[in-house]
C-alpha cells in the first residue's frame, strides 16, 4: 500500500458542514471555545440529518445488529470536490446507532472541501487526511485503508447517491458469520433512481466480464459499497489510483477464496452537471483491470 508520510493528517471529529448552508461558528484562542463550537456542530448536523431523512419516505431494509463488545466500524470516505455534501454525509452517519470512525481521505479537493474538513478537529470520532494532490479514488481509499482500526471497513462516497441508512443492513452478514465480505448492490431490486440506461448498461457489462474471470456471480461489482473484515484488507495491495481499484479488488479477494454477499442497496443516481466523476476512459480502464487482476497481483 501507499506510503502515507507526505499525507497530512487531521486527528478530527466527525462531521462537514457546507459554508453556503450550514456556517460554522468562528475559530476562538479560549478553552471553552473549541468545545461550544463542538456542541454547536453537533446540534446543527443532527437537525441536517433530520432533515434529509423526513424529505423521503425510504424505509431502510430491517436487521438485527448486536454489535460485539468493543466492535468499531472503519467507514472510509474518499473525497473530492464535494463541499455541497460532505457536511450532509457525515450528518446521516453520525445520526446511526453504530459504534464507529468515520475517516475521510480528501484528494486535492480545489473547491473548499478541505477548508470545510479542516475546521472539523474539535469533533470526536473523525479523523481527516488531507493529501497533498488529486490522485484518483483508489489513491484514496488505499489511504483510508491504511488508517482504519476497526474490525470491518467500508467505503462510503460523499455525493449522497448512497443512504447510510442502508449500513446496518449490510453489516448483517459480517456480523452473523456469514461471510467476510458484502457488496451493496444498486440492481437487485429497483431501488435506484436517475441512474440512466447507458450506465446500467455499461455497468452490466462490465459486471458480466468481471464474473467471467472471478467466477462470481455478482450484479453490481462497481458498487461503492463494499464491506471487509479488517483482516480480508490487511494484506490485500490496492495499485490503482482511480476507479480501477474496484475491479482490482473484487479480483484479488475472489482469488483468495473469498464468498461475497450481495445485499441490496438504495440508489440516487447524480449526473455529471453535478459532479460525477466516472467517464468512458475509467470504463476502458475497468476492461484493462478486469482482464489483468484475473491472472495477477
Amino acid at each position: 500500500m501507499s506510503n502515507m508520510n507526505h499525507d497530512s493528517a487531521i486527528n478530527s471529529p466527525l462531521m462537514g458542514t457546507s459554508p453556503s448552508q450550514v456556517p460554522l461558528p468562528p475559530s476562538s484562542a479560549s478553552t471553552e471555545a473549541p468545545l461550544r463550537q463542538t456542541d454547536e456542530m453537533l446540534r446543527e448536523l443532527e437537525q441536517i440529518a433530520q432533515q434529509l431523512n423526513s424529505e423521503d419516505s425510504y424505509t431502510p431494509p430491517e436487521a438485527e445488529c448486536r454489535y460485539p463488545d468493543n466492535f468499531c466500524l472503519s467507514v472510509v470516505i474518499p473525497v473530492f470536490n464535494e463541499s455541497r455534501t460532505i457536511h450532509q454525509i457525515i450528518a446521516r452517519l453520525l445520526a446511526l446507532s453504530i459504534p464507529k470512525e468515520i475517516i475521510v481521505v480528501d484528494d486535492g479537493s480545489d473547491d473548499g472541501t478541505r477548508e470545510i474538513l479542516q475546521r472539523l478537529t474539535h469533533l470526536p470520532g473523525l479523523r481527516v487526511v488531507l493529501k497533498p494532490k488529486n490522485q484518483g479514488k483508489g489513491s484514496a481509499v488505499r489511504t483510508g485503508f491504511e488508517q482504519a482500526t476497526g474490525d470491518v471497513v467500508l467505503i462510503q462516497d460523499a455525493d449522497l447517491e448512497y443512504d447510510p441508512r442502508d449500513i446496518p443492513h449490510l453489516l448483517d452478514p459480517i456480523l452473523k458469520g456469514r461471510s467476510h465480505i458484502v457488496y451493496g448492490s444498486r440492481f437487485l431490486t429497483n431501488r435506484w433512481t436517475g441512474s440512466s440506461k447507458l450506465h446500467r448498461l455499461g455497468n452490466r457489462l462490465l459486471t458480466k466480464l468481471s464474473n467471467l474471470t472471478t467466477g462470481l456471480r455478482l450484479t453490481d461489482m462497481e458498487t461503492c459499497y463494499k464491506v471487509f473484515r479488517k483482516e480480508v484488507i490487511t494484506d490485500l495491495s490496492i495499485h490503482q489510483d482511480r476507479f480501477g481499484f474496484e475491479p482490482e479488488i473484487t479480483a484479488k479477494v475472489a482469488r483468495r477464496g473469498h464468498h461475497i454477499v450481495e445485499l441490496p442497496v438504495r440508489y440516487s443516481a447524480r449526473d455529471w452537471s453535478e459532479g460525477k466523476k466516472i467517464g468512458i476512459k475509467d470504463g476502458i480502464e475497468t476492461v484493462f483491470c478486469i482482464l489483468r487482476y484475473a491472472f495477477c497481483d
